[in-house]
């Protein structure tokens, strides 16, 4: 853009000092060295006798300028812009609209005056990028909300609107548009009163070590492994004991210690990865996409109804079908059912719950989903049944209508040639409970029309969801890796650890739970029906493990039947392992000749994480992949890899490639040829790269 992005002009004996850095006024050098400037302006001028700072566009400074992410700080450092502000002889009155976050925000505090349009939310989202509020966030917001707020605030990332924070104190006034106006009357008013600057820095700190010890009580299991979230409650207790000067250089060098962490490396290469995940690379940017304003879900069952939600969640209405009036009614009670449970837990409000129920049309004749732009069947995971499903849909539902598979494993080229026009059909795995789980995996088969794909990445957004586009494969990106990993937790019980012992290893790693209670909870059933239908078994592999065969054999299918691979109390609650898998295991191994030994922690890790890392790398070499982000992407947010680490992908660079290969060439003489290398993996140690330099 020409010209400069802040200038200064007054109106009446207001100075108006105005950002305009497209799209989102992130905080870069220019704008700082520009606020810096037209300061110098607003101070020199003896006719502004209060300065109000506000933005052009559809936001208030959003947060920083991410292209800085991970370079040397260049000068003026946002909190040397701030000072400035805070120090100002004349007050300074900040006019918000769009999102304040992060540094964004931090400007606002350091004003000594806030006035927001009531659409503008405000925040300090930090932590989720592994780092800490830098230019004052932890000592100037505790000073206007109290330590309790604050760190509600700080460590949540959580959003508020300019209503909750005017009644948190942080901010002083809800105006009504054309903002800037009413800031400058807002400051005008001021001068009037005789009110002049309110350094946020000279506002006392209410007493809050309660407060502190209560949120690292707190947090501490739901960040456990996270270092940042701990370190800004560290910042917030530095504002009850040091001056505020002080305060601020304790709560820089914590900042540049976080920032200094894998962690924050981790977890701010997910913040682009996420993004980078939405584009496909060989769509052009012109495809056309088909407006989706109504859709449709085929089957009523867990998944089906949790579909249904998806849609009436974002405002699309849908119709339900099932293959009977009872049916469909109960698909539609469980609905409101669990939509009822959402408004007693205050997650939504009661009349926003009935809207969305009110969206969801319940059918039983497949003549009611004519009228849908986009059909999602989500029917028994069997081939027959999907194919029957598919052709059924070309006599009712337009020609360029998309229609999507909801499948975990099956076949989406096969169950497209059912379809007369297979070019609309793709794969929409959705992640249980739908409702829920972030994850998209869009599968996209060999006629899958480029017009069908740029119609639903960007639906997937307007769902909530984060989309991952995969090719076909059995089990496709996600779950092709999860049955590597479920493959060594299965060895590793045969060569002599305990199910226990496995788990622990897992979860200390950073994982929420491990392999044999994350079985146990969805049902050890659900895999062995799929491999009894995919003919998975000994013959297939020699080290193949048959003990949760055995176990789903006997009925023991995990909580649901109160005995899995651990004992249950009330079906929830785990008593202990089941003496049943060890002595399975056990008789397996000797079945096999593998002599049982002690196995460390450390080699139950790297065979699971490393086989997850040897399979992305085959998904890569295979183009089932775009590019390694996206694996990682997939597993932070469908089967819970710790963020703090990055995902596979970004795991095994913080490893190391090379020794990663040097793992999998010990694993593969001790083991077999299952563990032979990935291609890509030995190119990129061959070639001194990472396998992030695969992602652009």
């Amino acid at each position: 853009m020409s010209g400069p992005v802040v200038t200064y002009r007054r109106d009446g004996n207001v100075g108006v000092i105005t950002a305009n850095n497209p799209p989102v006024n992130a905080l870069g050098h220019a704008v700082r060295e520009g606020l810096l400037t037209a300061l110098a302006q607003a101070e020199a001028d003896p006719a502004a006798e209060a300065i109000v700072i506000a933005c052009a566009g559809r936001t208030f400074f959003a947060g920083a300028d991410i292209t800085e992410f991970g370079k040397p700080p260049k000068h003026p450092i946002l909190g040397e812009v701030l000072a400035r502000l805070e120090n100002n002889a004349k007050p300074v009155i900040a006019a918000l609209h769009g999102t304040a976050l992060g540094g964004g925000f931090e400007v606002a505090l350091a004003c000594h005056y806030r006035v927001a349009v009531d659409s503008a939310q405000v925040g300090l989202p930090e932590v989720s990028l592994g780092i800490i509020p830098g230019a004052g966030g932890t000592q100037r917001l505790p000073r206007l909300v109290g330590v309790a707020a604050a760190l509600d605030v700080i460590i949540g990332g959580n959003r508020l609107t300019a209503g909750q924070a005017m009644e948190m104190g942080a901010v002083d006034a809800v105006v009504s548009e054309p903002l800037v106006d009413a800031a400058v009357a807002f400051a005008a008013d001021l001068v009037r009163g005789g009110k002049g600057p309110r350094p946020t820095r000279d506002a006392a700190v209410t007493s809050g070590a309660d407060d502190i010890a209560a949120a690292r009580q707190q947090h501490a299991r739901r960040y456990r492994g996270f270092n940042a979230p701990f370190r800004a409650i560290d910042a917030v207790e530095e504002a009850l004991s040091l001056p505020f000067d002080d305060g601020l250089k304790h709560e820089r060098a914590l900042f540049e210690a976080c920032n200094a962490t894998v962690e924050a490396r981790a977890l701010q290469y997910a913040f682009f990865a996420q993004r980078q995940a939405a584009k496909v690379k060989d769509i052009p940017k012109e495809t056309p996409a088909r407006p989706i304003e109504h859709a449709a879900v085929i089957g009523g069952g867990t998944m089906g109804r949790g579909i249904a939600m998806v849609f009436a969640d974002a405002g699309i209405p849908v119709s339900l079908l099932e293959v009977s009036p009872d049916a469909r009614d109960a698909a539609l009670a469980a609905i409101g059912k669990t939509y009822d449970g959402m408004v007693a837990r205050n997650r939504v409000a009661r009349d926003v719950a009935d809207a969305r129920l009110a969206a969801i049309a319940g059918a039983t004749d497949y003549a009611d989903l004519a009228g849908a732009d986009l059909v999602v069947e989500a029917v028994f995971e069997e081939m027959a049944v999907k194919k029957k499903v598919i052709a059924t849909l070309d006599s009712v539902v337009a020609a360029d209508a998309i229609v999507a598979t909801n499948t975990s494993y099956l076949d989406v080229n096969e169950i497209a040639a059912a379809s007369k026009h297979p070019e609309r059909v793709l794969g929409m795995h959705f992640f249980s409970p739908a409702n829920v789980m972030k994850l998209l995996e869009v599968v996209r088969a060999d006629r899958t029309s480029n017009t069908a794909l740029a119609t639903v990445m960007p639906l997937a957004k307007r769902l909530g969801k984060i989309p991952v586009v995969s090719g076909v494969c059995h089990g496709f990106i996600g779950n092709r890796m999860l049955q590597v990993y479920q493959r060594e937790a299965n060895r590793l019980l045969q060569e002599g650890a305990s199910i226990t012992q496995i788990d622990k290893a897992i979860y200390d790693f950073g994982l929420p739970m491990g392999p044999f209670a994350v079985r146990d909870l969805a049902g050890i059933d659900v895999g062995w029906r799929m491999r009894k239908a995919f003919g998975i078994g000994r013959s297939q592999d020699a080290r193949y493990s048959r003990v949760a065969d055995m176990l789903c054999e006997q009925g023991q299918f995990g909580q649901k039947s109160g005995i899995g691979f651990y004992l249950y109390k009330d079906g929830r609650t785990a008593t202990g392992e089941n003496p049943l898998v060890a002595d399975l295991a056990a008789a397996e191994a000797d079945e096999v000749g593998i002599a049982p030994r002690d196995i460390a922690d450390t080699e139950i890790v790297d065979r699971c994480v490393y086989a997850m890392i040897n399979e992305g790398a085959h998904l890569l070499d295979e183009g089932i992949a775009q590019r390694p982000s996206d694996i990682d992407i997939v597993w932070l947010n469908g089967y819970g890899f710790p963020a703090y680490r990055g995902g596979p992908m970004f795991y095994a660079d913080t490893v190391g490639v090379p020794a990663v290969l040097d793992a999998l060439a010990r694993f593969q003489k001790a083991h077999g040829a299952v563990w032979a290398a990935a291609p890509l993996l030995e190119r990129v140690a061959r070639e001194g790269m990472t396998l992030a330099d695969l992602n652009t």
